[in-house]
């Protein structure tokens, strides 16, 4: 069982990255997905969640800038992130979970220059 964050790097405020997370060994479509972020020194922190119906969630300072997406058929969570802000920068991480079972990937790292 595998999940391997990409699409991570550096960018400057206001530009725009794609993460992607493609699931291996896991019947990924009873998953809910999310991204989380963890920046130096703080909590790691819920990016967006989305159900294994489709359901998505997101916190409210990436209200209407962050879009998580899924892909049941090629095993792959996305994460469109715009207008990115020099405080968005963190490593991000996605995490698959159904029931009390939690996979989380290696993350990949965000970097947003003012």
């Amino acid at each position: 069982v595998q999940l391997q964050a990409s699409g991570g790097g550096l960018v400057q405020a206001g530009g725009s990255l794609r993460l992607s997370c493609k699931a291996s060994g896991l019947n990924f479509r009873l998953y809910t997905l999310g991204w989380y972020r963890q920046a130096p020194g703080k909590q790691r922190e819920m990016v967006a969640t989305i159900t294994s119906s489709g359901v998505t969630n997101s916190s409210d300072s990436e209200k209407g800038r962050f879009t998580i997406s899924r892909d049941n058929a090629r095993k792959r969570a996305y994460l469109q992130m715009n207008s990115l802000k020099p405080e968005d920068t963190a490593v991000y991480y996605c995490k698959a979970r159904r029931f009390d079972v939690e996979l989380w990937g290696r993350g990949t790292q965000v970097t947003v220059s003012s």
